[in-house]
């Protein structure tokens, strides 16, 4: 396993990140292809067998229950000191007023949840899940700020929004002399690269770590295009990302198809690989539902493309409209 800095952080995590929505109470949440606990446990084992040390979750996952196996689990196979922790704050938790979202009371009442999920007293990356258009960004990095000041986490990242709404939160945060975000959680494939336009540029300039969400396009990019699995049945929110672009999807499949071919490997560890060639990347969030697809995540890492592959790869690709967060309405 190869390691980097998280931005411009002096903290160092694995080129892969194992993402955890895959795992919880499958009843408590909308992931009905969920795995429960004693399902879940061996993919967190081989990640860290597998020198993965970086675990991302979030406190909406299955109702907490994602965060509540992943501590047990981390708890019971690794030290603490020796993994990176991180989960997000945004989506409904409950009914009712201030059940979700980013104004303070949600963010010291979450914080405070997800720890006791976790069974830690401090997550090392505490990220806003998406924007929230309802309370003003300077009381949200003004909260995330007292989080780390209170020790409850060390650093803070966000997670899918427009170029010019990250822009703006890192400004308040270097204007107020707040703690700033270190990173960005968003939606980068090679069947959605329209963050290369703003949000990658931004980051790169400011040395924003990316961790990509979806780096295999919830599978699409895995298999041939007309097969199908209990997730991409049941995924209603992945339906949405792909419904008005197949026919151009589908000739970016043929192509990571025809590439792995001749490498002999998995379509999925070209898919991650071109990720990898991406400087601005730091590690893919990758979700394992079998065994499998964390192996292909591992020998991804030392999986180099040519210059002429990744151009094949990218030849096909054509714009797409904006997806994985609500756009602005002006």
């Amino acid at each position: 396993m190869d390691y980097v800095k998280l931005g411009r952080t002096g903290l160092e995590v694995s080129r892969i990140c194992l993402g955890c929505m895959s795992y919880g109470i499958s009843e408590r949440g909308n992931h009905a292809w969920a795995l429960n606990e004693e399902e879940s446990r061996p993919f967190i084992k081989r990640a860290l067998e597998g020198g993965i040390n970086f675990f991302d979750t979030a406190n909406v996952y299955s109702g907490g229950t994602s965060e509540e196996i992943l501590g047990r689990a981390l708890k019971d196979f690794a030290r603490r000191e020796d993994v990176v922790i991180a989960t997000k704050v945004h989506g409904r938790m409950r009914p009712g007023p201030n059940g979700a979202g980013l104004s303070r009371r949600a963010i010291m009442t979450e914080i405070d949840a997800s720890l006791r999920r976790l069974g830690t007293d401090h997550v090392d990356l505490y990220q806003i899940h998406r924007w929230d258009s309802g309370t003003p960004i300077e009381e949200t990095v003004e909260a995330l700020n007292d989080v780390v000041k209170a020790g409850k986490a060390l650093y803070v990242g966000a997670s899918s929004m427009h170029a010019w709404q990250f822009a703006k939160a890192l400004a308040i945060a270097d204007q107020r002399g707040w703690t700033r975000f270190v990173s960005m959680q968003n939606y980068v494939n090679l069947l959605y690269r329209e963050e290369e336009r703003e949000m990658l540029p931004l980051c790169a300039a400011e040395r924003i770590g990316v961790i990509p969400w979806s780096p295999l396009a919830r599978g699409r990019l895995t298999r041939d295009w007309d097969e199908t699995s209990a997730r991409s049945e049941t995924d209603e929110f992945g339906k949405t990302l792909y419904a008005k672009s197949a026919d151009a999807d589908r000739k970016v499949v043929a192509r990571v198809t025809e590439v792995a071919k001749r490498r002999g490997v998995p379509r999925a560890q070209v898919a991650l690989a071109w990720l990898l060639s991406k400087k601005v990347i730091t590690a893919p969030i990758v979700g394992a539902t079998k065994l499998q697809h964390l192996e292909d995540a591992l020998a991804a890492v030392t999986l180099k493309l040519s210059t002429e592959e990744i151009a094949a790869l990218e030849e096909p690709y054509i714009p797409h409209e904006i997806a994985g967060f609500a756009p602005v309405r002006i």
